[in-house]
């Protein structure tokens, strides 16, 4: 699983790259190992990260959360251990989370309890 990991490549940015696009907010992030793709994670809306893996087949994320270093392998639905990946290593410490803070809605949790799996 040599390719699933590039510490060379940097994040994509400090927010999820759709979720951006289009005006949306998050709850969390994660990152792509392989590409630096940065997604909201499964507890958000949009899930653009693991739509990530399953549109390009990488399969490894970091968290992109201040303090949070641990990787996941979404082929193997287990943790994987990875190397330091090239900076930096989080989203901005002052970004909210939810984020970002001008775009989460006041009813943002009843959002979240009321989504369709």
């Amino acid at each position: 699983m040599s390719d699933a990991v590039d510490p060379t490549v940097p994040p994509s940015g400090a927010g999820c790259v759709e979720c951006d696009a289009a005006g949306g907010w998050w709850v969390h992030l994660r990152r792509c190992a392989a590409c630096g793709h940065v997604g909201c994670c499964d507890d958000s809306l949009a899930r653009h990260a693991a739509a990530h893996w399953r549109s390009t087949g990488h399969p490894v994320i970091q968290s992109f959360e201040p303090g949070e270093d641990w990787f996941w392998d979404y082929s193997a639905d287990a943790y994987y251990e990875g190397p330091e990946l090239a900076a930096p290593d989080s989203h901005p410490e002052d970004q909210p989370v939810p984020g970002p803070r001008s775009r989460v809605p006041g009813d943002w949790m009843t959002q979240l309890r009321h989504r369709s799996d």
